[in-house]
């Protein structure tokens, strides 16, 4: 969580250096992040068993639970990105190279 409070600049920014792109690779990648966990989830028929259980547990329920982490990780990295790139664009709003 940013720790600056909302200026002016960061919603209406000056021109300043290059044109900053609306998409950049960190975001195409965050989008993916994002998107990962969503198709698991909805892609049922590929969870839609009961076989292998663990430790009693059909695959069907322990498959989901075990996603529940896996998606902290994907949103995890999807924030790290975004951070990364609006630091770039930050800079590339106050004349700095990204």
């Amino acid at each position: 969580m940013p720790s600056d409070p909302l200026t002016l600049e960061d919603v209406m920014p000056e021109p300043a250096g290059r044109p900053v792109p609306a998409v950049t690779p960190e975001r195409v990648l965050a989008g993916l992040a994002l998107l990962v966990p969503i198709v698991a989830m909805l892609w049922v028929s590929s969870y839609d068993k009961s076989e292998p259980a663990v430790a009693g547990v059909p695959f069907f329920y322990w498959y989901q639970l075990l996603w529940v982490p896996v998606s902290a990780v994907f949103t995890v990295a999807a924030y790290l990105l975004i951070t990364r790139d609006e630091k770039a664009r930050k800079a590339a709003r106050k004349g700095g190279a990204r």
